[in-house]
């Protein structure tokens, strides 16, 4: 029962039934209202900005529309009372009724309860991690490697149809330089002594690639021309890292259907060329001189005439060079290759997960997509901010294994998958995040991975006590969903259904805002609201779960428990998190 669709519905009824009084609005227009939780709960139950979205097409005031609303909707058999604040809200509180029909739909949906039709199927593909197969991954990946994935679960949850992919960066000058790396540890491993020259990777973790070089070709690399050489060691290296690299994404339980070749663009067919001429065909490929950059250095800039793709045409800032002097494509034509791909895969909503210094590059690849797609296609980047590794205030910078960056894998074997994936998500993707190493195991409140997980933790335990103390008391979602739920009357207990009401829209928003933090923020203040309330249980025998002498209250409950542990569990399988049934 998702009470903010259901009130949704009632008020665009209401809109159309103003047709009575001459009103007569778009259905377009109808679609624009919603009906969601007042940021002030003594406001109400419920809000809605019908009025001021739709006073204008209405050919009256917000605040008098609102009054021809306010009294269809205060004629709703649930609806206690209508208000109208400042020009034109109208907030609604609902009948107490509601509340126990609310929590018996949570309870009997089970695991269906929260999901959600909004994305109506649409196929949306989500890119994230991405990362450069030239070593480890870091604590900075590890950030959008969470967020893609947990996006991914949102918008699965929400009704699309999402496909999981990673973009293997296997082909330009950094795969070159790591198989030059690669090389250097092979001369190591049969016993030369080296130094690493700058430029090159200097980590321990290609070790392991030389020695798998040594004991496949023996000493027959050694003095070979590096026409031969170089391709054996690149290739090598780029399968171990990207072996580890699925061996790390495993490790934080992130998860890809796809992993993209940035080969593939250009064999067996040239689609970077095919995108080049599919840009020339429109008129959006033109021979000109650009200037140089001001304030910045962009690595595709040169001082001649090139092949440019009119960027500006489609919101970028300038125009943008798609080869290079050597007749190598640019980095951002092999971009566009990959996108147009997967809009030819059907893919027409897109979403990129990058690093906050990646933002430069957001205005050039959308505008790429749209001309590219026939405005067809949509690109949503979404940016993660630095991570910044503390322990106990203290910065943590190194890594031997490493050499110079903190490996995602340490910092995972170090305070657990869960800590990880909560904490990265509980904090919005562009807003920088301090991650302590030592904060996110202590067992307390102010840890809100620790704080969620006992409150799940702890409805499991009042249920098991409960079947001990009341063994002949059926605890199924079905028939607790029949209990008494009327007698749920006490304010903690009327908060804790009504943030569990909020739960469907919650997923439809966060989805259609791609934003997954939300989720987590909610998944705390429901475990706060549940905590406090079986704190006042201890000091009030009266507001216990479990009432021995009561078997209808205890049931009553034990339904609004099982209600807690659905919505917690719903939510933690969206952020990646295990919902433990007791805490070691």
């Amino acid at each position: 029962m998702n009470i903010f669709s259901i009130f949704t519905q009632h008020v665009r009824q209401a809109v159309a039934e103003l047709g009575s009084d001459g009103i007569s609005l778009p259905q377009a227009a109808l679609d624009r209202v919603v009906v969601e939780a007042p940021r002030d709960p003594t406001h109400g139950d419920l809000a809605t900005n019908a009025a001021m979205v739709l006073s204008k097409e209405a050919g009256m005031k917000p605040r008098d529309l609102a009054e021809k609303l306010a009294v269809r909707l205060g004629a709703l058999a649930d609806v206690a009372k209508v208000d109208i604040a400042g020009p034109g809200f109208i907030n609604l509180t609902l009948k107490a009724s509601v509340w126990p029909k609310v929590l018996a739909a949570a309870v009997s949906a089970g695991d269906a309860f929260g999901r959600a039709t909004v994305g109506g199927g649409a196929k949306v593909n989500v890119e994230y991690v991405s990362a450069n197969p030239t070593g480890p991954m870091h604590v900075g990946h590890c950030r959008g490697a969470v967020f893609g994935d947990a996006l991914a679960s949102l918008l699965d949850v929400a009704g699309y149809d999402v496909t999981r992919e990673y973009y293997i960066n296997d082909a330009g000058a950094q795969v070159q330089v790591l198989g030059r790396s690669a090389y250097l540890r092979y001369c190591e491993a049969l016993g030369e002594t080296i130094s690493i020259p700058e430029g090159l990777y200097p980590g321990d973790y290609l070790k392991p690639v030389g020695e798998a070089l040594k004991a496949k070709y023996g000493a027959s690399l050694h003095n070979a021309p590096e026409a031969e050489w170089l391709p054996i060691c690149r290739d090598a290296a780029i399968e171990a890292m990207m072996a580890e690299i699925r061996e790390d994404l495993a490790a934080l339980n992130v998860s890809h259907s796809v992993f993209f070749s940035e080969r593939s663009l250009q064999a067996p067919v040239d689609k970077v060329r095919a995108a080049i001429d599919t840009l020339r065909a429109q008129g959006n490929i033109y021979e000109g001189v650009l200037e140089r950059p001001k304030g910045a250095d962009d690595a595709d800039w040169e001082e001649r005439e090139q092949t440019l793709f009119r960027s500006t045409a489609f919101g970028d800032d300038v125009d943008r060079p798609l080869m290079k002097s050597d007749g190598t494509y640019t980095y951002f034509a092999s971009d566009i290759a990959y996108h147009k791909d997967k809009a030819d895969r059907g893919f027409l909503d897109q979403i990129d997960v990058w690093g906050a210094d990646h933002g430069g590059y957001v205005k050039r690849m959308q505008a790429a997509l749209k001309a590219i797609s026939g405005g067809t296609a949509s690109l949503d980047v979404k940016l993660v901010q630095l991570v910044r590794l503390f322990r106990n205030g203290e910065p943590v910078r190194m890594s031997k294994r490493s050499g110079d960056f903190v490996t995602l894998r340490e910092v995972v074997d170090e305070v657990g998958r869960d800590a990880v994936r909560f904490m990265m998500l509980y904090r919005k993707n562009d807003a920088t995040l301090d991650f302590d190493l030592a904060k996110v195991v202590e067992q307390s409140k102010d840890n809100p991975v620790f704080y969620v997980q006992y409150a799940h933790a702890r409805c499991r335990s009042i249920l098991r006590n409960a079947q001990a103390a009341l063994p002949d008391l059926d605890l199924s979602p079905a028939v607790l969903a029949s209990a008494s739920l009327d007698r749920l009357d006490d304010a903690g207990e009327i908060a804790i259904v009504q943030r569990l009401a909020q739960y469907p829209r919650l997923i439809e928003a966060a989805a259609q805002a791609h934003e997954p933090h939300r989720v987590a923020f909610y998944l705390y203040e429901l475990a706060s609201d549940f905590h406090s309330q079986w704190n006042r249980g201890k000091d009030s025998p009266h507001l216990r779960f479990i009432m021995e002498n009561d078997r209808q209250m205890s049931s009553a409950r034990l339904a609004l428990v099982q209600g807690i542990v659905t919505v917690l569990r719903s939510g933690l399988a969206i952020l990646g998190v295990e919902a433990v049934e007791e805490m070691r």
